[in-house]
């Protein structure tokens, strides 16, 4: 396979490593801990893997050399860094018994299930050292969630001799991998189960995960696009550009590049949660923005928004929390699409009614019908920048009636997603998820199942990381999932009170009526470490 420069030159970048997994390694325990909600719920239904210490690994004089062979699969959407997850696994494995074998499983979840595998060798490994995406092993959305999953995938661990399996995933996929492990230990069947925290969303975080991996590089990326439109609407000053970014639970990303590009306006869909505000509301704030810019002479500008706003907007979310039990229904199933929405609509309140019929037809079918494996709406696929940018040229053509804007608008259309979910990662990224894979090894080798690899303090050089690893239980808490509880992980919103929220909205207004746009430019992976091994913005201000 012909390779680029950049990726033989990038091959050779030999991951930072904290301290404490640079040599032998002892685990130091800490204290007990609880889940973060419904604590008797979870216990109960985790009583094998509830409760369990928080683990920091530090310098030790022991090596484990049992011979455990592991098994590894990369869980939902790319991000970037995956690779280095298992090449940090691969290369602890050996280090700790070369005779350690690493086992991946194809396409995701379902590669265990149906017995589809490969093993990783030095020769492959070394392949994908430092690159972005999941093609290594691929990945998929199998959820790993009946007994007789449990079952068929343990026929084929027994068959390779495999002690552990590592999931690398997001909440949905740690919250499987937790499940897992309970089945395991209840059975007593001696199979291990450890997660690692991966979204590019960011929403995977809390006082034990600092930030999920991928998420440092794919900001960066985005935010490198940002501010060549940016550039180019400076430059030539005619268009709007309304710029969807992903994050359909949290609008972390859309945040950080807003921190790192000052663009004219930037929405945050807690905020419009916050503040009840309705779609009317977020359209004339926007068109207000242009407006005020226009009086200036300024009839360009850059609106940023995060994937899952419509989610947020109150009166949207209350539709859409019905629809999700209406559809649940078991003789919604075997209805066709029209009937579906038909029946939906006759078991909407007044409220909700009324609501979805003030939708476009085309979001208002989206939001009945289109669903995840995991019984969300597919957000992504509804364009809010187009509905946002046709609903805001409607507000200041009424307003040009009235005398109260005089400019031009002319809207252009981006949505970034797939353009920062396997580039390749930024040294920050490289180093973290290498330390991830390191540390899910080191948690087999001390013989724990249920639990999270983490590595904290990443705003300090990366030899003072301190990794270890956090049970997947304390974490969790009960939701209601497709009209039913169930034990999830929390996903973490951003925090309006928290210092990346107060720092974007202290500088907004001045970015919206002014010019202030930043360009960060690639991401530079040789250079000073203030540019190459820079955290993000808002990992940056939450460890100030």
């Amino acid at each position: 396979m012909k390779k680029s420069l950049l990726q033989i030159e990038r091959a050779a970048y030999l991951p930072k490593l904290p301290k404490g997994l640079q040599g032998a390694v002892k685990v130091k325990e800490g204290e007990p801990t609880q889940s973060v909600g419904n604590q008797e719920e979870i216990k109960a239904l985790f009583p094998n893997t509830y409760g369990m210490p928080l683990v920091e690994f530090v310098p030790g004089d022991e090596v484990n050399t049992k011979k455990m062979n592991v098994g590894v699969i990369l869980s939902g959407g790319q991000a970037p860094g995956g690779h280095n997850v298992i090449t940090g696994l691969f290369d602890a494995i050996k280090k700790l018994n070369p005779e350690n074998r690493l086992f991946g499983f194809i396409l995701g979840p379902g590669g265990l299930v149906d017995h589809n595998y490969m093993e990783i060798t030095a020769e492959i490994a070394d392949e994908y050292r430092n690159t972005g995406g999941f093609d290594m092993i691929g990945s998929g959305r199998t959820k790993l969630e009946k007994v007789e999953q449990f079952e068929k995938g343990l026929e084929i661990i027994r068959e390779l001799d495999i002690k552990a399996i590592v999931i690398i995933g997001g909440d949905d996929s740690n919250t499987n991998a937790c499940v897992l492990a309970e089945y395991y230990a209840a059975k007593q069947y001696g199979v291990q189960v450890i997660g690692c925290p991966k979204t590019i969303d960011g929403d995977l975080k809390n006082d034990q995960i600092e930030t999920s991996f991928g998420f440092d590089t794919a900001c960066k990326t985005y935010s490198e696009l940002i501010g060549n439109i940016e550039r180019d609407c400076n430059s030539a000053r005619k268009y709007w550009h309304f710029i969807k970014v992903m994050g359909r639970s949290a609008s972390h990303i859309a945040l950080e590049c807003a921190l790192q590009t000052q663009p004219n306006i930037c929405l945050i869909s807690e905020e419009v949660e916050a503040k009840n505000q309705s779609l009317d509301d977020i359209v004339s704030y926007i068109a207000n923005a242009v407006a005020a810019r226009a009086a200036n002479g300024n009839n360009f500008g850059t609106v940023i928004i995060p994937e899952g706003l419509i989610e947020f907007i109150p009166a949207i979310k209350k539709l859409i929390a019905q629809l999700n039990d209406v559809l649940a229904l078991p003789e919604v199933k075997d209805m066709g699409r029209s009937e579906q929405i038909d029946f939906a609509k006759s078991h909407l309140t007044d409220e909700n009614l009324a609501v979805f019929n003030s939708l476009p037809t085309q979001v208002a079918r989206q939001l009945a019908l289109d669903r995840d494996p995991h019984g969300n709406v597919q957000v992504s696929l509804i364009e809010t920048e187009k509905l946002l940018s046709t609903m805001v040229a409607q507000k200041l053509e009424k307003m040009k009636k009235e005398g109260r804007y005089t400019g031009k608008f002319s809207a252009q259309h981006h949505f970034f997603g797939y353009e920062g979910r396997c580039a390749a990662p930024s040294n920050f990224d490289a180093d973290y998820c290498y330390a991830l894979g390191t540390s899910a090894a080191q948690l087999i080798a001390a013989g724990k199942t249920g639990y999270m690899a983490i590595v904290k303090n990443t705003t300090a050089p990366s030899d003072e990381w301190k990794a270890g690893g956090v049970p997947i239980t304390m974490m969790m808490n009960m939701e209601r999932r497709n009209g039913e509880m169930k034990p999830v992980i929390r996903k973490a919103l951003v925090e309006l009170d928290g210092k990346p929220f107060k720092a974007f909205a202290a500088q907004r207004d001045e970015w919206a009526l002014n010019t202030c746009y930043t360009y960060p430019g690639p991401i530079q992976y040789w250079g000073p470490s203030s540019v190459c091994d820079l955290p993000t913005r808002t990992l940056a201000l939450e460890q100030e």
